[in-house]
């Protein structure tokens, strides 16, 4: 069926190409523009990651009715003379004209508070008055939707609130003058994601079509898997605008679904026009770019035998050159493209993995990514064929790098078509020469480089959200520095009971290791709530342990560190499943695949600890500070690896292991169906697979690294992660770990029970 589709698309070729042209440009359209007003940046959230837990309960008791709920833009000003009639004269005239905005509902001025009756301050001033007195926040509360505030009412506002801060400026040219607020930092963090998705694509489409100018020795064969990869990141953007409708996409989602699907389509197009040049060059009989020096082409009689499957000798029909063209179509389809969808499947099943954890942040990056699977996978069978049966047979002539004296000969010993000996064939043979021993020392390599994994520790990173390129850096920064009653409190008591218990649990609570602080209970809400501050990154511990020793009255423990304590124990639930449902799928694939239940098994312990090591990785480079200099973050920010990122890097890191499974594995069964020895197979496997595995994996990795380039902490430490854990994937793992454990089970690799071969024989991998 699918050699029948890739002729078919092939012959096809206009109506194709035209359909994808009239989807892209609505995709583009809608993500640019939108259909709403609003354009896919524009529909983004920042809201991280969070659960229904405890601490959320706690924050909406004190919330009251959510029609009491606004957002909010403040003026801050620090340090100033907080006695001068000149600033209580420009506040006072902001606030008439705040107040004359139409959704304002409140102004609060610290100025204008008046002092309890004794003289006292009043305690409502506190949180807008900086610690050390010489400060304030002016603070005007606006309507919101669903807590979105309308954009003109916002602009209205943040205008209002500029004015007065140029004449605090002109007042107090000595001040710090910061206008800002949550709507604000939605804004500059969407603004931080745009320019790292550009920087990223920047540095990763020119470097990725400089390897595939290397792979193929010429721009068109290099060009198509990089229209599939531009077709697939637009794709995914006009997907996501989709689905900003039916459910909130934060800015992470976004950067990791385009990075994902840049890096698969990549991929899949660089394994189908390689596989295409090798069918096609079989069919015709004679040499192409990339065919190593002085080997003719095989005879093609032979050469259909043995790549496509098909039993026809081809010299004795007469097809037209266009007809061999088609057929070599078909037959890309039908291998590689069958490993295409086969690998698809594999990285979308253990995406879906993701939906059975509560966060929807995971949820959502679920979706995205199975839907980015798909538009790549449909970008490998439908566009990248269509583009083959343009070009057809220019991509046999030799591309213009191979005409340049000397280069040409070099690009040829990089080539997409591997000879039937040379290096990945000569590396196998060494390892078969001690396969025990070299899986042995090879496992010991990733399991050294995971030991880090032994001191991590999993947090919810809420410190560092903020990249220093956000214009809400400044405000953010002052603000907890200099206002500490005015942001979320790390840690807080809720109770509801008299306030001479409030007060005694209060107290036990300031008894504890790791906290600082503990503010005496106030009324808020009908609910005693108090303060806890605790020391830099215990914030986890002192939560577990308030919770360990509840008093006997209705309480709640909430805050930042109660609201990352509540998402990290949520993760922790879903795990078992996620990964029973992800072990489980991709053990049927496999078998479906090779018929084996042997090598399904020793990928998935292969790939545990190849993801362990990329993870030990993780740990040493983000939490103990090693990588700060060279990727330039503040390590103290970091207090540990962040749950979301190592969510993802195992799961995205292994959909993408298993991409490399199926690439060496489809060519492996490929030559042991012919006949070969399961040794010769694995030689002869990857040799033929080895370059595209290395060249895709480069591509790749340098995919990965010009996102961790960014200024989002979590894609960072996303890009780098995952293009450790490829890098590792490809090199060590696949041409050196695998062969040496498919060697030394050579006896049994291909066992599997007898009742499945029926399943095995209706089901699995064939024409």
């Amino acid at each position: 069926m699918l050699r029948k589709w890739g002729v078919s698309v092939a012959r096809h070729r206009l109506i194709s190409v035209l359909c994808w042209a009239v989807a892209l440009a609505a995709c583009a359209a809608t993500a640019l523009f939108g259909v709403t007003g609003d354009s896919l940046f524009q529909r983004l959230s920042s809201a991280g990651p969070s659960v229904q837990g405890e601490a959320q309960d706690a924050a909406d008791r004190l919330a009251g009715p959510s029609g009491q709920q606004t957002e909010s833009l403040s003026l801050l000003v620090h340090p100033t003379d907080l006695s001068s009639p000149d600033l209580a004269a420009i506040l006072d005239s902001a606030t008439l004209r705040l107040q004359q905005v139409d959704g304002v509902t409140q102004v609060i001025n610290p100025l204008a508070i008046p002092p309890l009756p004794d003289g006292t301050p009043n305690p409502a001033a506190a949180p807008l008055l900086s610690a050390d007195g010489e400060g304030l926040l002016f603070t005007a509360e606006m309507e919101s939707t669903n807590g979105t505030v309308s954009d003109a009412l916002l602009t209205s506002v943040e205008q209002r609130l500029d004015v007065a801060a140029d004449e605090v400026s002109q007042l107090d040219p000595n001040a710090q003058v910061e206008v800002g607020g949550a709507p604000l930092v939605v804004e500059s963090l969407v603004a931080v994601a745009e320019s790292d998705l550009q920087k990223g694509e920047l540095i990763a489409l020119p470097i990725a079509l400089l390897v595939m100018l290397v792979i193929f020795g010429g721009f068109l064969a290099a060009g198509i898997p990089l229209v599939g990869a531009i077709a697939s990141i637009i794709g995914a953007l006009g997907m996501l605008y989709a689905f900003t409708f039916v459910m909130d996409i934060g800015i992470t989602v976004m950067n990791v679904i385009t990075v994902i699907g840049l890096g698969l389509s990549i991929d899949y197009g660089l394994l189908m026009v390689s596989r295409f040049r090798e069918e096609f060059r079989a069919r015709v009989g004679g040499e192409g770019p990339g065919a190593p020096a002085g080997r003719p082409g095989p005879p093609v009689a032979e050469a259909t035998e043995l790549a496509t499957g098909e039993l026809l000798t081809l010299t004795h029909h007469r097809h037209s050159r266009h007809e061999l063209m088609l057929q070599a179509v078909g037959g890309t389809v039908n291998t590689a493209g069958r490993t295409v969808l086969y690998s698809g499947l594999t990285f979308a099943i253990a995406t879906a993995g993701l939906l059975v954890f509560e966060p929807s942040i995971i949820r959502a990056i679920a979706i995205g990514a199975i839907c980015v699977v798909l538009i790549a996978i449909l970008t490998a069978l439908v566009l990248v064929p269509a583009l083959l049966g343009y070009l057809g047979d220019r991509l046999l002539q030799p591309g213009l790098l191979t005409r340049i004296p000397g280069l040409g000969r070099w690009l040829t010993r990089f080539g997409d078509i591997a000879p039937e000996d040379g290096v990945f064939s000569r590396l196998a043979r060494g390892v078969q020469r001690a396969p025990v021993l070299i899986a042995l020392a090879a496992s010991a390599v990733l399991l050294l480089l995971g030991s880090p994994v032994l001191s991590m520790t999993v947090s919810n990173s809420a410190d560092d959200a903020i990249p220093p390129s956000s214009t809400q850096y400044d405000f953010l920064t002052t603000l907890s520095e200099e206002f500490p009653l005015a942001t979320a409190p790390r840690v807080h008591l809720v109770s509801r009971t008299d306030q001479a218990a409030a007060v005694g649990w209060a107290d036990d609570v300031a008894a504890l290791p790791g906290v600082t602080d503990v503010s005496p209970p106030v009324d808020q809400n009908g609910y005693w709530v108090s303060r806890v501050e605790v020391e830099t990154h215990q914030g986890a511990e002192v939560v577990r342990e308030i919770r360990g020793d509840r008093p006997d009255f209705e309480n709640w423990v909430g805050g930042v560190e109660a609201q990352a304590v509540d998402y990290l124990d949520s993760l922790a639930q879903g795990a078992p499943l996620a990964v029973l449902i992800i072990a489980v799928a991709t053990f049927v694939l496999l078998f479906l695949m090779t018929g084996s239940a042997v090598i399904p098994l020793t990928a998935l312990v292969i790939s545990a600890i190849s993801l362990g090591a990329a993870a030990g990785v993780l740990v040493w480079g983000f939490q103990e500070g090693n990588l700060s200099g060279v990727l330039n973050f503040d390590p103290d920010t970091i207090s540990g690896v962040d749950a979301l990122v190592l969510t993802l890097v195992l799961t995205f890191g292994f959909g993408l292991a298993m991409d490399y499974e199926m690439f060496l594995l489809a060519r492996i069964k490929e030559h042991h169906d012919r006949g070969e020895s399961t040794r010769r197979a694995i030689e002869t496997g990857l040799q033929s697979s080895g370059r595209i595995i290395t060249s895709a994996a480069l591509i790749i990795v340098l995919v990965f690294a010009g996102f961790a380039t960014g200024e989002l902490m979590q894609m960072k430490q996303i890009g780098t992660a995952l293009a450790v854990a490829v890098l590792l994937d490809a090199t060590l793992v696949r041409i050196v770990l695998v062969p040496a454990v498919m060697t030394s089970l050579e006896r049994i690799l291909w066992w599997a029970p007898r009742w499945t071969a029926p399943i095995h024989a209706r089901f699995g991998l064939r024409e």
